[in-house]
């Protein structure tokens, strides 16, 4: 069976333009599907965050209208509630990515607080790509992309991506109100080539060993692709 790593933030807030607070964390579909997915297929999860810090979904990510219903946030809320390896996280400095077969980096807002700045996600990412082997990160996960530039370049450049897009920020209420926007910046500082689907629907892309979704509804989709190539 294969051992997989998930980066995941350890941000709890994202400071908007106004200064304010924007209450965040990660996104529960996106750690929970492709976590249950692969450990029901018997591949073991191992999550890493800045500092080993104890990861803090996102709770508006469990609210019933954002999952589809009452019965979804509550088995979105069991995965998580029992998920240990989420209350015994790595710190991201200490991860030996020769130990995994696979890495996998879910979103929310949490990484445009903490990942894209984190000079540790930054050299894991760029290690794992050029690894070659599979790298999968969903929605706004791939902020953590603006963490591997050196003298501005980064070693994702060129490559196909896709992800939460600048049109869903602003159906969420938020894209007058934050600081950057991840579409935008993903293509004007990492230089990806850039791609989507329609806003809320699943929508991956694959280049080479990155397969990267638009939203949190592409995440069971990339947990889906990730027990292919790992079987």
């Amino acid at each position: 069976m294969a051992k997989v790593l998930f980066i995941v933030s350890g941000a709890t807030y994202w400071v908007l333009k106004d200064g304010t607070r924007h209450a965040t964390g990660y996104w529960a579909e996106e750690f929970a599907n492709p976590y249950k997915i692969l450990t029901d297929a018997g591949h073991e999860v191992v999550v890493a965050t800045p500092n080993g810090v104890t990861p803090t979904v996102d709770m508006m990510s469990l609210r019933p209208e954002m999952v589809g219903g009452n019965d979804s946030a509550l088995e979105l809320e069991a995965i998580i509630r029992s998920a240990e390896v989420l209350r015994r996280p790595l710190q991201l400095s200490d991860v030996r990515l020769e130990d995994y077969d696979a890495v996998y980096l879910p979103g929310g807002h949490g990484p445009m607080a903490d990942l894209a700045w984190d000079a540790d996600a930054g050299r894991l990412l760029t290690r794992q790509l050029a690894s070659g082997k599979p790298l999968f990160i969903v929605c706004h996960g791939p902020a953590a992309m603006l963490a591997t530039r050196i003298h501005g370049e980064s070693p994702f450049k060129g490559y196909h991506i896709t992800c939460f897009t600048d049109e869903e920020e602003d159906g969420v209420g938020l894209a007058s109100r934050v600081p950057w926007l991840l579409e935008t910046d993903v293509k004007a500082k990492v230089g990806v080539n850039f791609s989507r689907g329609p806003v809320w629907e699943p929508y991956m892309v694959e280049d080479r060993n990155l397969v990267t979704g638009q939203n949190p509804a592409s995440a069971a989709v990339l947990g889906n692709r990730m027990l292919e190539i790992l079987k």
